[in-house]
Formats: structure tokens, sequence, C-alpha cells
């Protein structure tokens, strides 16, 4: 079989453009196709719409193919996000409760055991006025309404303050004297805290009433007891939203009125310790020192003692769905 010779094969490589389907002869042809491909315009510029991936299954996918994919490759679907617009919040109790500050709690000469209830000097703050989200979260709200009816909540120390997010109060214990709560008999147990729908709510606004289950700060003795009932609670400060609550705590109510109170009390200065302290009590508590947890409970307590002086329910006539500006 004789080659072309250079000359040829030069001239048949600069006339026609050859596409790849011409390399393959085809059977019962004599001639070589030399027709160029036509290119497909209308898939060319045809546009993809990429498809809506749910929140909680970016959680799942494997790094791989988070790596692989731009930021523009995801669309967050947020049709299974609730809307607070849609949550019932119609205010269906209120519960008052009176701040007041004891100049002498921490006196030499008080009298020992007294509880805080009973504080001879005792300065007020005033009054809040809570509304409580009765068809929402009815478990939740009518073991707070109980507890405050039965006086449990009087003389309850203001154990915690973040200056800036919330005050937490109502932590459970035996002492009264050191303004722990001991929870009436009767109260129901709150299936509302393993409840998906129960943390739909946010903290995003001043004066949200919220019950404490992420930031609790019970001992872990009382909270093995099977007849344990959660009844510590916050009420964030502002002035800005508390995200950071979010997902792990109930928002069971807002307050009505005396927000000048909650300002006042977020005023407080509290206990800093120092940054020296505190390596030594996280190393502490890796190395499995229970007095490590004793210790971070001074941490962020108020410098002044505030303290519930009174609480109860106010009766509602009618009620009312809760005003734009609240949660």
């Amino acid at each position: 079989m004789a080659l072309p010779s250079s000359n040829a094969r030069t001239a048949s490589s600069t006339i026609y453009p050859v596409s790849l389907s011409s390399l393959h002869p085809r059977r019962n042809s004599h001639r070589a196709c030399f027709t160029p491909s036509k290119p497909n315009h209308n898939s060319t510029h045809k546009y993809i719409k990429p498809p809506k991936i749910p929140k909680r299954s970016l959680f799942f996918l494997p790094a791989s193919f988070l790596l692989l994919q731009t930021p523009s490759s995801f669309a967050i679907d947020d049709t299974s996000t609730p809307s607070t617009s849609t949550i019932d919040t119609k205010i269906t109790d209120r519960i008052f409760m009176d701040f007041s500050v004891c100049p002498s709690y921490f006196r030499s000469d008080r009298t020992l055991g007294a509880e805080l209830s009973s504080c001879p000097d005792s300065e007020p703050l005033g009054r809040v006025v809570f509304g409580l989200y009765g068809r929402l979260l009815p478990v939740t709200t009518a073991n707070f309404k109980a507890t405050c009816t039965s006086a449990a909540y009087r003389g309850t120390l203001v154990h915690k303050l973040l200056q800036g997010q919330f005050f937490a109060a109502g932590r459970q214990g035996s002492r009264r004297d050191k303004g722990e709560v001991q929870p009436p008999s009767g109260l129901v147990r709150n299936s509302e805290t393993v409840d998906p729908k129960a943390f739909e709510l946010r903290h995003e606004r001043p004066g949200t009433l919220s019950l404490c289950l992420g930031q609790n700060d019970d001992d872990d003795d009382i909270k093995l007891n099977p007849d344990y009932h959660n009844v510590e609670f916050l009420v964030t400060t502002g002035p800005g939203p508390c995200p950071e609550l979010d997902g792990q705590n109930i928002v069971f109510g807002t307050v009505l009125e005396g927000m000048d109170v909650i300002t006042s009390i977020a005023a407080i200065p509290t206990y800093k310790p120092a940054e020296r302290i505190r390596f030594f009590n996280y190393f502490a508590q890796l190395i499995g020192d229970e007095r490590a947890q004793t210790a971070r409970a001074l941490w962020n307590l108020p410098l002044k003692t505030v303290y519930i002086s009174d609480c109860g329910e106010l009766k509602v006539t009618k009620q009312s769905l809760s005003p734009p500006s609240l949660p």
C-alpha cells in the first residue's frame, strides 16, 4: 500500500475542516464526509435551575459535595421555617412580679437562715406584668402561673445577669435563705420541652419571657429527681435580640408593663472573674473537679441582691392579642 506524499497530506489538512465523525468511514461509501458538525444552539445557553435543598439537609451532605459546589448553586428552602406572624400568641393570662433590692443581705448581723422575702430594708424597684401565651404553650403557662400564685417565686433571687442579653431567676433548691425555689405540688410534667413546635418563637425583642432549658443552672442531683419540674425562667433585657437563646429555651410570654424595671435590673454591675481565674476553672472542669461548677455559679452574679418580693395573677376579663411591637 502506497503512502500519500507530504504535499498531499498538507493540502488535505488545509482545505476542509474535518469533523470527528468523518474519522470513521461509513460502509458502502466511496467518498469522505467533510461536513462540519452543527452546534446545538437550543441547549447551549439554556439555564438549569438548581434544586432546592432544605436547610437541615446541608448538615448531612458529604464534605466532598459541599466543596465542589459554589455558593450560587445552593437554593435554600425556607418554606419549612414557620413565620412568627402565623403563631398564636394570644395572651390568655397576666402575671405580676415585684422586684426589690435587699442591701443587708451580705451583712454580718443578718439573721441566719432568714428568707429574702423578709428583708428588713427592702428597696423596691417596681412591678413587671407578664403576658402568657396560654394557647400556644398551655403546660408551660399553667406551671408558671401555678408557681406564681402559690407564692413559690416570692423571695427568689435573680442569680444570673448577662448585661445586654438577659437575667435569670428561679433556680431550684431547698435553701430559701439563698433565694432558691421549691416548686409547689401538683405541677404537670412538661412534655412541651421535647416538642419542636415549642421552640418556634425567637428571642427577638427585649422583654421576652422564656423557660430556661439551655441556660438552666439547677444542680444535676436535682435534675435527676423523677419528680423534677423546671421552674427557672429568663427575661431578655435588650437592647438587641438574643439569637444564641433560640432553639434552646421556650418563649412563652412577654413583658406588658414595667420595661423600665427590666432596664434598671440590666444596669446593675455583675461579678466577672479575672482571666486567670477562668483559666484555672476550665482546667478544673477538664480534670473532673466538681468544685468548678460551684465556682461558675458565682459568675455573672449581680453585685446587688435583686429578688422577687411578691408575685401573683392578674385576672384577664378578655383574652387579647399581643401588640405588633411585642413578640
